[in-house]
């Protein structure tokens, strides 16, 4: 199993990685430690597939990656290459089981603990035009289509946004409609929304997304942070306090503490 228990390697094809997209090439190409290194030259030595997909997509880390093939050994038995291949994908289970969006509602703890009254119970969202930024499956984003006037579900990986809109399509929902972008480079217009939320996705570039968020959203207006419910402990999120955000905890799913946040944008 990976790290977080999201995924079994073993049902997983090296091939998965033929989804990548290029943020997420960059970070698994960046972020490795010496065996992660390895284990990844070995395993894209190995798959020229993917490799041709990582260093067309993400150019500027090609030299990365022809380095780590060029320090992978040759003659490995496959169960060897095999070892390395599920290594990787353990190493970057979130990125893995995005690839596969219909088992994340089983598989992820924050999305099958949570329940949709911790939204509605911090913010009115009726007749409101909502932004739900780094959408993933759609948490938040189909929770406030429930309420809302109108709400776009922003999310940078496509396998993701596909997923949103064949739902969207089966339940029938008219109201909501499915985007690409990046937190910290939303393609909207300033003051576009009168809510904007997200769960689990600022902190990487938190100025620039903390910012971002504020830009596109009305005066008056309110940014959330809604993360789902967590097997193990969280602690306060100190960089939203100290930005003014206001915290509203409670106890979830599994006993543990779950912590919102909100901010009203002020121009």
């Amino acid at each position: 199993m990976g790290t977080l228990g999201w995924i079994d390697p073993a049902e997983y094809s090296f091939d998965c990685m033929l989804h990548m997209e290029r943020f997420q090439i960059r970070y698994i190409l960046e972020s490795p430690d010496e065996e992660g290194r390895k284990a990844l030259g070995i395993a894209l030595k190995a798959n020229p597939k993917v490799l041709w997909h990582f260093i067309h997509r993400c150019p500027e880390d090609a030299a990365l990656a022809n380095r780590y093939i060029s320090e992978a050994p040759d003659g490995l038995a496959p169960e060897e290459i095999r070892s390395c291949e599920a290594a990787v994908l353990g190493s970057f289970e979130d990125f893995v089981i995005y690839t596969t969006p219909e088992r994340m509602a089983e598989k992820c703890p924050f999305i099958y603990g949570w329940r949709k009254q911790s939204l509605y119970e911090i913010c009115d969202l009726t007749g409101k035009t909502v932004l739900d930024v780094g959408s993933g499956t759609g948490r938040l984003a189909f929770a406030a289509a429930e309420r809302a006037a109108f709400v776009i579900a922003s999310e940078p990986v496509e396998t993701l946004r596909q997923f949103m809109r064949d739902e969207i399509a089966r339940r029938g929902i008219r109201n909501m409609r499915v985007c690409d972008g990046m937190c910290h480079i939303l393609p909207f217009p300033d003051d576009t929304f009168d809510v904007t939320m997200s769960g689990h996705v600022v902190g990487d570039l938190f100025r620039e997304e903390v910012e971002e968020l504020a830009r596109v959203t009305k005066n008056g207006g309110w940014l959330l942070d809604v993360p789902g419910d967590q097997k193990n402990p969280t602690k306060r999120n100190e960089r939203l306090l100290a930005d003014g955000w206001e915290e509203l905890a409670y106890t979830g799913t599994f006993g543990q503490t779950t912590r919102r946040y909100r901010k009203q944008v002020r121009k």
